[in-house]
């Protein structure tokens, strides 16, 4: 999608210096049949031809700068292997890739999104008390992301995920619905 639309822009944009080049050359052809070029208008089709190429790189650059870079792995679907899934309430799995944690609970396995709903912090599993703890202002939530305190508006967003029958999980971390409280159906049994 990218390389087509780079393509067309290219092709619009030499189209349009063609034709600003041909209407230069016309007026420039004019003057010259009827009398010799003066050098002041040399000057000034040198000055707005120049100002024409920087117009068009600083809006090329401009453009390219503004083009969304979407690199990564996060809003696409990941793959954790069935090796990496953790105990019921042991250690969450981190995946940075996806930014998600995880965690097995007594009712499956859920994959909470590790931004804070608060103010969008990332929130670190704190191994020594069991809870996820945000350091920017110290929402505190529970090992199924349900929040257990802090000025937070609800609990942790999660992600949908499939369990494979080889016993992978697929998270697809486009999909981040939120929730207000914990609900055992958002747990995937395995």
């Amino acid at each position: 999608m990218i390389p087509l639309l780079r393509t067309l822009f290219g092709v619009m944009l030499g189209g349009f210096l063609t034709r600003m080049a041909a209407l230069l050359s016309r007026l420039h052809a004019t003057e010259a049949t009827s009398h010799k070029i003066a050098r002041r208008g040399f000057v000034r089709n040198a000055a707005l031809g120049a100002v024409l190429v920087i117009l068009a790189q600083i809006g090329a650059g401009t453009v390219r700068l503004l083009w969304p870079n979407k690199t990564g792995a996060f809003g696409k679907e990941l793959t954790v292997s069935a090796a990496n899934i953790p105990p019921v309430d042991g250690t969450p799995f981190t995946n940075t890739q996806g930014k998600f944690y995880l965690v097995h609970t007594s009712d499956g396995l859920m994959a909470l999104y590790w931004k804070c709903p608060h103010l969008g912090c990332t929130v670190p599993w704190n191994a020594g008390e069991g809870q996820f703890h945000c350091p920017c202002h110290g929402s505190i939530y529970a090992y199924n992301g349900n929040r257990l305190g802090g000025p937070a508006p609800r609990p942790m967003d999660y992600m949908t995920l499939t369990v494979e029958s080889s016993g992978d999980v697929v998270v697809d971390t486009g999909d981040i619905p939120t929730r207000d409280g914990f609900d055992p159906s958002q747990a995937v049994p395995i």
